[in-house]
């Protein structure tokens, strides 16, 4: 979900309860659990139940007092698409307060339900990708004293239309012969989806004023998403914005029926959404898990909630021999201005991708990047992501992440970006730990490191979409709402030599790699105006699912060395 304002973190804050590893250093800012600790029994778990838009068990929707007039219009706000920028005077100056949290509105008496009033903060900047025509987008207007009771009354909306790309003809196919035996490759498929967490959905009404209002309400949006994740029925699947107490009471029991084994990692702080990923029982096992937080004491650059979370697979073929899939899923932060908080946390989730994907022989199994990455094709982030390095020198951190035209983050990004006491180098992997008397003759030994405008990783990621339209050569839409419509979400992964999206500097040896075999197409502008954006009737997310195929080759047979 693309934030239209900035969330302050709270000081009052608590952890998951996830255990640091035995033989970690405290450097190390993340934390594993591995297989003989799944299925355990859950640590305790607060619910949140205080910002559905809708009273529980009403057959009628609760008509708000604000909504006793006609519902407001986009043509009324007349600065259109624009994100709201402005509400700090410096790039590094600290967000707003949040509005208050509804637990805190509950004491004081006030009505949970959502306001489909809240307009957007003052001094918005325009994003890139702002379509004219969500500004003259009318919500279905309200008459006093009436309001629809369930979303079947909604205006009917053509369904989105999307195709599947088939590039398998682009791909070796032919099973390989070892020792006179045919080893079949293994093809799975891999969904992203940032599923729209209603707490958030709530607390950001004014972007979602062209939707007509019942097709907002969680009774309508689960069924919904629950039939489109079981439509595609991908083997393996990375949600964000996954609302903590849906999750446990209505999202883990109907994918778990469905056949899927299900991990879960919450935000830090107060907030009551996270990552999950979710794979097929039958297709893979769970190797080990290892959750991500962001926010690391003591570091200020590091002091936002957001998560990551990674899981080890070993797929299940009895055929063949196949190498562990590394899928590494998170959500980073929206702000457009803190580029360099957006690199920080990416940095700590490819070092603990690059340790949990290493093979005995230094190298990596296949990744699978997935996930919300709050940044536009062809931006710096996407750039190193793709490119394995960046070179920052003069860059500011406003256009770290591409997400506005103009952007008001005019500090430049620091060398090095984030401290030495992280624990991650420049080249995005763990470090030993050391004192400070320790660091600073590092310091000395290898300035370069640390003086140096450039950050890389070892891992080889390509893009699994193109961000352009075939047929058009307009940009593709992963997210769309009444102030902006984008592209965020990604499927990063390690392709393999002869892959159709490889290029020839980041490609691996077939069975150290995947291949692109499909995706489902994505849209453009056009499209999306002909269904009145996102959400509607049929899509309850803002953003659009991203689903992808790939094959994965059987590893060469080992040859046993013989002891004289």
């Amino acid at each position: 979900m693309i934030r239209g304002r900035y969330m302050r973190r709270h000081h009052g804050r608590h952890t998951n309860g996830n255990n640091v590893r035995p033989g970690v250093s405290p450097n190390h800012p993340m934390s594993g659990r591995y297989l003989h600790t799944v299925g355990s029994p859950p640590a305790q778990t607060v619910y949140y139940h205080w910002r559905h838009c809708y009273q529980p068990g009403h057959l009628r929707w609760t008509q708000p007092s604000h909504l006793q007039h006609r519902l407001s219009s986009f043509s009324t706000v007349r600065r259109g698409l624009q994100l709201s920028a402005g509400l700090m005077d410096h790039s590094n100056s600290e967000p707003p307060r949040k509005r208050k949290r509804s637990s805190d509105r509950r004491q004081a008496g006030e009505d949970l339900q959502c306001s489909h009033e809240r307009s957007p903060p003052k001094g918005s900047r325009i994003p890139k990708g702002s379509p004219e025509w969500l500004h003259n987008v009318t919500c279905t207007p309200v008459p006093p004293g009436k309001f629809p009771s369930s979303p079947n009354e909604s205006p009917s909306t053509p369904e989105l239309k999307r195709h599947w790309e088939d590039l398998s003809h682009l791909c070796t196919a032919a099973p390989s012969v070892n020792g006179g035996r045919q080893k079949w490759p293994f093809d799975f498929s891999v969904m992203s989806y940032n599923i729209l967490s209603q707490d958030l959905l709530c607390d950001n009404t004014y972007l979602y004023r062209h939707c007509h209002p019942p097709i907002l309400d969680w009774r309508h949006r689960y069924p919904n998403i629950i039939k489109e994740l079981d439509k595609h029925s991908a083997d393996i699947m990375c949600l964000q914005e996954v609302q903590e107490d849906h999750y446990k009471q209505q999202i883990k029991p109907s994918l778990e029926s469905l056949g899927y084994h299900c991990e879960y990692k919450r935000r830090t702080g107060l907030k009551p959404d996270g990552c999950a990923v979710v794979f097929k029982r039958e297709r893979f096992s769970l190797v080990s898990c290892h959750p991500i937080e962001y926010f690391q004491h003591g570091i200020p650059l590091l002091d936002r909630d957001n998560v990551g979370l990674i899981v080890l697979l070993q797929p299940i073929d009895p055929r063949c021999s196949l190498t562990n899939i590394c899928v590494a899923n998170t959500h980073l932060l929206y702000n457009p201005r803190r580029g360099d908080i957006k690199l920080a946390q990416l940095a700590m989730l490819l070092a603990e991708i690059s340790r949990v994907a290493q093979l005995p022989d230094s190298k990596v199994c296949p990744v699978l990047l997935c996930g919300d990455f709050n940044s536009v094709p062809w931006s710096p982030l996407y750039h190193f992501i793709r490119d394995s390095t960046l070179e920052y020198d003069g860059l500011t951190i406003g256009k770290v992440s591409g997400q506005e035209e103009n952007p008001r983050g005019q500090r430049i990004l620091s060398v090095p970006i984030w401290p030495r006491s992280l624990g991650i180098s420049q080249q995005c992997q763990y470090e030993s730990q050391t004192t400070d008397s320790d660091l600073r003759d590092l310091e000395r030994a290898e300035p370069d490191s640390f003086t140096k405008a450039s950050i890389e990783h070892c891992l080889k990621l390509t893009s699994a979409y193109s961000h352009y339209l075939k047929e058009s050569s307009q940009p593709e839409i992963t997210t769309c709402h009444s102030r902006t419509a984008i592209t965020v979400d990604y499927i990063f992964y390690s392709a393999a030599l002869g892959d159709v999206m490889a290029q020839a500097e980041c490609s691996v040896p077939p069975e150290k790699g995947l291949q692109l075999l499909g995706r489902l197409s994505l849209v453009g502008e056009d499209e999306l105006q002909k269904v009145n954006g996102l959400p509607n009737q049929h899509n309850s997310s803002d953003h659009l699912p991203l689903l992808t195929r790939f094959r994965l080759h059987p590893q060469e047979e080992q040859k046993h060395l013989r002891v004289s």
